[in-house]
């Protein structure tokens, strides 16, 4: 599912800080070198690499990255040269740190919180409460009014099982009770919050599908009737996310390149986030929902060294 292409044999990890050293030195920096490394390596194998080089020589590979580096590449390199849960950790502070916060923005917490395992969830919030000294739910409760709050709130305090385990006299229960409070435009309700931040996704999967079965349409469509507004917008991505990630994925990509300009933030946070996840899913969806190929969108959306970048991660030979 990840379409990360890694070396059947990878140099040793000082061999590659070696290389990396190589490309900042003399007048130019070698963007090949960096991307025939960085992006041909798995997170463990990264994590390691950053470790020796600091070992080697003293010095932080992000910072000589930040340094040599600049544009939508480097922002691309440096997000993925992070351990995930710090990078995810640092994508959920520059969200809730944003002036004017609209659900593009704080979806980036939903993805972490509901298309994620629950083990990186909990390593996201413990590496968010030693970088920035506060909890990510205090965060979110300062700069994130009601009733968005609620529901964010409820999505990064969970920690869902994650064995596939599924109760159908739960799921009819479950649905019965998300159908009455979308019927009285009540979607933040205590039931709803509950359900959508304990259940497995397995068995959220199943309410979907009963809701559907028993009320003629699906909960997104419901819920887009019920309301447009940030709380339902918000909602259908919480259930996009735990319904099928790689829809809402392909769907971020799609947003982030149509129209008038790339929005490359977007762009590079689907890619760099799922390309050792289910990138081969998300592109099969892409196809699915667009009839066009998600590597051409982004060769005719991309250029120079950030394109090069971004195609490796999606498995292209540079």
């Amino acid at each position: 599912m990840s379409t990360l292409r890694v070396p059947e044999i990878v140099p040793p990890p000082a061999q590659d800080c070696e290389k990396l050293r190589k490309a900042f030195q003399g007048w130019g920096t070698d963007e090949k070198a960096i991307i025939r490394v960085l992006g041909q390596r798995n997170a463990s194998q990264r994590r390691i690499i950053s470790e020796t080089y600091q070992q080697l020589y003293d010095k932080s590979l992000i910072r000589d990255l930040f340094d040599e580096l600049s544009g939508d590449f480097r922002n691309a390199v440096i997000l993925w040269a992070y351990d995930p849960p710090e990078r995810d950790a640092r994508l959920a502070n520059d969200a809730l740190k944003m002036r004017k916060k609209g659900i593009s923005h704080l979806q980036v917490i939903v993805e972490i919180a509901c298309a994620s395992s629950p083990h990186h969830l909990m390593s996201v919030r413990q590496v968010y409460c030693s970088r920035f000294r506060s909890s990510l739910e205090e965060d979110i409760t300062a700069n994130v009014s009601l009733p968005l709050r609620k529901l964010l709130v409820g999505m990064v305090s969970s920690y869902r099982f994650d064995k596939e385990i599924v109760d159908l006299d739960v799921a009819k229960l479950e649905a019965a009770k998300l159908h009455e409070a979308i019927n009285k435009k009540q979607l933040d309700h205590d039931d709803v919050v509950w359900i959508l931040s304990t259940r497995n996704v397995y068995q959220l999967q199943a309410t979907f599908k009963c809701y559907k079965q028993n009320y003629g349409n699906s909960i997104d469509q419901d819920i887009k009737r019920c309301s447009n507004g940030d709380l339902a917008s918000l909602l259908k991505v919480i259930i996009y996310c735990i319904d099928s990630p790689e829809k809402h994925f392909a769907e971020v990509i799609r947003a982030s390149i149509v129209g008038l300009g790339t929005d490359e933030d977007s762009l590079t946070r689907a890619i760099v986030m799922r390309a050792e996840i289910d990138m081969m899913k998300i592109r099969g969806a892409y196809f699915e929902m667009n009839k066009t190929s998600l590597d051409n969108a982004v060769i005719g959306d991309t250029s120079g060294d950030y394109k090069d970048f971004l195609m490796t991660l999606l498995g292209a030979k540079i």
